[in-house]
């Protein structure tokens, strides 16, 4: 198969979908790559490190998505790059469609098999592809919630740790995930005031035994998220529904009950929000307020500390990709169940119930289709 790998052009996104190493692994097993000139300079990977790893360096993005049989992204494509897009095309990379009505339409129209990291299921559940950008994401939303809470950068002008003599900052975190959880380890090591709640019993009580009397676990209901948002300084939007849309949690009128200045970093961007009033933002410009309250609201948070990302994503991410390379994605995709749930639109059909339910399509088995595509005397596992 010839591979694609393309750079990124969102707003200030500077990770990639593969580093010179995983090239080798793609051009060991037989693959081509071809690489856009430069994809990998913002994650501190050179030219000369993929050509010596095995791939071809191709000038332009036109040529390295007109060539290649399997694009491999970071982030969904964006709208100039739709033009791109064609039948059997084999896309693979974050897609997140159930907030994203027109990408989810130009995939369609154009009958592309997209695979999305993010609904790629583990052996033993979890979301393996999507953990560690969460950890990433949920650590950073600390950080970032930090330094807009100065007065510099419209905050109240408080301190999350307090100093000796002064009350500490109150951090509220909305969901007991990988992301609410990887938030409470810095904002516990921060020393500040910090609450967390989820709608798992068994959730709160995992985070109770780690955290203990550091952090108070709470239920996740209206009355207990409007009491502790009432007090915060600091709320972190860390809910995820895999695949689905992000259910709204703190509404318009909530932000009334809040402190002027407060700070509201909602990670569940990617899936529309869990902060009614939330809208992508991006690293060049992170903020807007509503009714006194600053939201940050980046939509790829962890493309700020790239050469991280990049590691820690391609780890996970290589395996399925090599097996999608070496099988096609039909085969590879049937004789995995954990990758078949990754398989979010085929042949003109979105085949992802939690995206269809979002924006209201018809929903189509994957199987069903690639059967109807001559894969019917395939033995499935």
């Amino acid at each position: 198969m010839i591979v694609g790998l393309v750079k990124e052009i969102k707003n200030n996104e500077f990770r990639v979908g593969l580093t010179p190493n995983c090239v080798k692994a793609y051009v060991q097993d037989g693959n081509q790559v071809i690489v856009e000139t430069n994809a990998g300079t913002g994650s501190g990977f050179t030219d000369e490190e993929y050509r010596t790893a095995g791939a071809k360096i191709y000038p332009d993005a036109a040529s390295v998505w007109n060539s290649a049989d399997m694009i491999i992204k970071v982030k969904e494509p964006i709208s100039s790059e739709y033009q791109y897009l064609r039948k059997d095309l084999i896309l693979y990379t974050y897609l997140h469609l159930a907030a994203d009505a027109p990408l989810t339409e130009a995939l369609l129209k154009n009958e592309v098999k997209s695979i999305a990291y993010e609904t790629i299921v583990g052996p033993k559940g979890g979301l393996p592809c999507l953990q560690p950008m969460s950890e990433i994401a949920g650590r950073l939303s600390i950080q970032e919630g930090a330094k807009y809470l100065e007065k510099t950068f419209g905050g109240c002008g408080i301190l999350l740790s307090g100093v000796p003599g002064v009350k500490k900052g109150k951090i509220v975190i909305l969901g007991g995930g990988n992301v609410g959880t990887n938030a409470c380890k810095i904002a516990v090591g921060m020393g500040a005031d910090v609450s967390i709640l989820d709608v798992s019993p068994s959730r709160l009580a995992y985070l109770d035994d780690i955290f203990g009397s550091r952090v108070q676990t709470l239920y996740s209901t209206a009355p207990n998220i409007q009491t502790e948002i009432a007090d915060a300084d600091l709320v972190i939007g860390a809910v995820l529904l895999p695949g689905r849309a992000a259910p709204k949690l703190v509404r318009k009128e909530d932000l009334k009950l809040m402190k002027k200045g407060a700070v509201v970093v909602d990670v569940a961007v990617d899936q529309g929000g869990c902060i009614e009033t939330t809208h992508a933002t991006t690293h060049e410009d992170p903020i807007f307020e509503v009714d006194g309250i600053v939201h940050y609201c980046v939509a790829n948070m962890p493309g700020a500390v790239p050469r991280t990302s990049t590691l820690a994503l391609t780890s996970t991410t290589l395996n399925h990709g090599l097996s999608i390379a070496r099988n096609g994605c039909e085969k590879a995709a049937l004789l995995d169940p954990c990758l078949y749930q990754g398989v979010n639109t085929y042949a003109g059909k979105c085949t992802y119930a939690g995206v269809a339910e979002a924006l209201n399509l018809d929903f189509s088995e994957a199987r069903e289709l690639m059967d109807k595509a001559s894969y019917t005397s395939l033995k499935v596992s």
